[in-house]
């Protein structure tokens, strides 16, 4: 199916192409709710990067941030995909930044330090998928270059900027873009392109700089050699290799506030601590029904299929909650962990609506 000229995609990179029924939802595709950068602000942005003492492009300012950069690979043992993702360091003993959906869907992650070389299990600490912020801890890392954290208030429309991230795989260089704010406060639609569900991201600031499948999680930079935002999203066009795209992050005071919050080990309805439990289930996604929703496939010795779900089935309530869509059924699980009991309703592909009590399981990232 074409793809809308106004899409815009979160990055990360995934080889093979994922089916379109997932556990859990994956890659998500953005596309922008406000209009494009006017002449004025083009005209604006490159009169001052012409007028910039020093650009983030200077091999100094780069050699203050590149160090802090992890290269993140992901596995998603289900569906056997490798991912691709960047991530920023937040302490020498291994916290890291990253998008949550760099890490979504992974059974194993790991993280190849650019300023050690070493390379580190990782575990989720906990994540906002609404935000598209996750934090992992690297196992046994001590002595690791943090990253020069800037002030994200201070960021304005025509400065100068650049983004590190991992579009070229773990192991080869960090890619480096150099562009210039175009515009801050952005609001976005997320659409998954596997699964057709969507969720909306609001207050990103938005550059010049080709971000492409792999940036995710990676750094935006100003010119004091600061990271003043967390890579999220990126069009499309910019994917494809023309001129005229955008980049969307995700500003770091946002983020860090988000991280405190993880870090202080509360969840809430949107943050989610620790591991992620699991269902068991494929879901198709593409469009939300009134009356529950269609189950897919279902994992093999998993709860669903212990309980007695079979593919053509339709789950309508999770603990009362109704359940009508994926983003519902993701939002209920956030609210659970590995060893909760809940109360599934179903109706079976005779009509029969059914119940049972299920435990869940730890799964992979969802």
């Amino acid at each position: 199916m074409a793809e809308h000229p106004n899409k815009h995609r979160l990055r990360a990179r995934w080889a093979p192409i994922v089916s379109a029924v997932a556990v859990v939802l994956a890659l998500l595709v953005p596309a922008p709710s406000t209009s494009g950068v006017d002449h004025l602000d083009v005209a604006l942005t490159t009169r001052q990067l012409e007028l910039a003492p020093r650009t983030p492009a200077d091999p100094v300012v780069a050699a203050q941030v590149q160090p802090s950069l992890v290269q993140i690979t992901t596995l998603v043992d289900y569906q056997g995909v490798v991912g691709n993702g960047t991530g920023i360091v937040l302490s020498p003993d291994g916290e890291v930044l990253t998008n949550h959906h760099v890490i979504q869907g992974a059974n194993a992650i790991k993280a190849v330090s650019i300023g050690t070389g070493q390379t580190f299990d990782a575990d989720v600490i906990g994540y906002d998928r609404r935000s598209d912020v996750a934090l992992l801890r690297l196992r046994g890392a001590s002595g690791l270059p943090a990253a020069p954290l800037g002030d994200s208030a201070t960021v304005g429309v025509g400065d100068a900027v650049v983004t590190f991230g991992n579009a070229n795989g773990t192991g080869e260089p960090l890619t480096r873009e150099q562009g210039a704010v175009t515009a801050l406060d952005r609001t976005i639609d997320a659409y998954d392109e596997l699964t057709g569900s969507s969720r909306e991201l609001g207050g990103l600031i938005e550059s010049s700089t080709n971000l492409r499948t792999g940036d995710s999680g990676g750094a935006l930079v100003n010119s004091a050699g600061q990271v003043v935002g967390l890579n999220a999203a990126a069009t499309v066009n910019f994917r494809l290799g023309t001129p005229g795209g955008e980049g969307y992050a995700i500003p770091i005071n946002r983020a860090l506030d988000i991280a405190s919050q993880i870090r202080s080990g509360a969840p809430s309805p949107t943050v989610h601590i620790g591991p992620s439990a699991l269902l068991g289930i494929g879901v198709n996604t593409a469009a939300e029904r009134d009356a529950g929703l269609p189950v897919r496939q279902i994992l093999l010795g998993g709860p669903a299929d212990q309980a007695g779900l079979l593919p053509g089935d339709v789950i309508t309530a999770i603990d009362g909650t109704p359940i009508n869509s994926a983003n519902t059924l993701t939002a209920v699980l956030d609210l659970h962990y590995p060893g909760d009991v809940i109360d599934l309703s179903w109706r079976d592909r005779s009509g029969e609506d059914r119940s049972a009590k299920v435990t869940l399981e730890s799964g992979p990232v969802s």
